[in-house]
């Protein structure tokens, strides 16, 4: 099968790579070097900091583009398209409104670096958010934070995301909009931001139509993105209101089926 897609959008956790944090290599960077020579970009689309996704594709990172912090950071390859830039009143008012509730664990993602609070998060919190984010700073106050902010990043008890998700979205109307990806993890982000505003930048920056993309992903912040792309894949292990997003369903993320689904994309 020909196809026309001239993008190729991937959600990175529970969809692109295993849940060990490995992908096939080789594999990937064979079917890389056909998605080139077909003029398709491969975009790498997550809520994750640049810093870190960069480092999932070492030596080659420069040759794919990036929709980071959740729509927040935009990359054309080598070129920063994109940094949303929250406003100081915006910020010091989340960071009040967070306060409220003592068991949120709130990471702040600027384009400099993440930050963590002294006294208010454990070295252990942390350390397993520098898996996420590979530039993190511990800070005494997140409002004496001199740098671009993009968004925050609230960690809260796993079984109470939906309840954080809907008082933080009806006290921060107006403000920042909060997208998730379930088991705990919440982004506050700058209104209209979100995956598939990344995408649209890369798109029209490259006078590429929507029904000439395709997308990857397997969390409620892959929607908008699933739905945008003409070519829309849920992984097998995506919730179900991803699946009804998607138009197809691929093979879960243990199975490579991000590899396996590119692989016939692009023969």
């Amino acid at each position: 099968m020909e196809n026309d897609i001239k993008l190729v959008a991937v959600d990175i956790d529970g969809t692109f790579v295993r849940s060990d944090y490995t992908y096939d290599i080789p594999r990937f960077q064979r079917i890389l070097s056909r998605m080139k020579n077909a003029g398709c970009h491969f975009v790498v689309a997550s809520g994750n900091q640049y810093y870190q996704l960069r480092d999932l594709f070492p030596g080659y990172y420069n040759d794919l583009s990036y929709v980071a912090e959740n729509g927040a950071f935009v990359k054309a390859e080598t070129e920063l398209i994109f940094a949303a830039d929250m406003p100081k009143e915006t910020v010091d008012f989340v960071v009040d409104t967070c306060r409220e509730y003592p068991e949120i664990r709130n990471v702040l993602c600027g384009v400099e670096s993440a930050y963590c609070e002294r006294g208010r998060v454990n070295q252990e919190f942390f350390d397993l958010t520098s898996i996420y984010y590979h530039r993190l700073k511990w800070v005494d106050d997140f409002k004496q934070v001199n740098d671009q902010i993009l968004k925050f990043a609230p960690t809260v008890p796993e079984d109470k995301t939906h309840f954080y998700y809907e008082i933080l979205g009806k006290k921060l109307k107006g403000r920042l909009e909060p997208t998730t990806s379930g088991h705990g993890s919440i982004d506050l982000i700058v209104p209209g931001c979100h995956k598939a505003s990344g995408l649209r930048r890369l798109a029209k920056r490259w006078g590429i139509l929507p029904e000439q993309c395709a997308a990857f992903g397997d969390g409620g912040n892959d929607i908008e993105m699933l739905q945008y792309c003409g070519y829309s894949y849920a992984m097998d292990n995506a919730s179900e209101n991803v699946k009804n997003a998607a138009k197809h369903v691929c093979p879960s993320n243990e199975e490579d089926g991000v590899l396996v689904t590119l692989e016939e994309l692009f023969r």
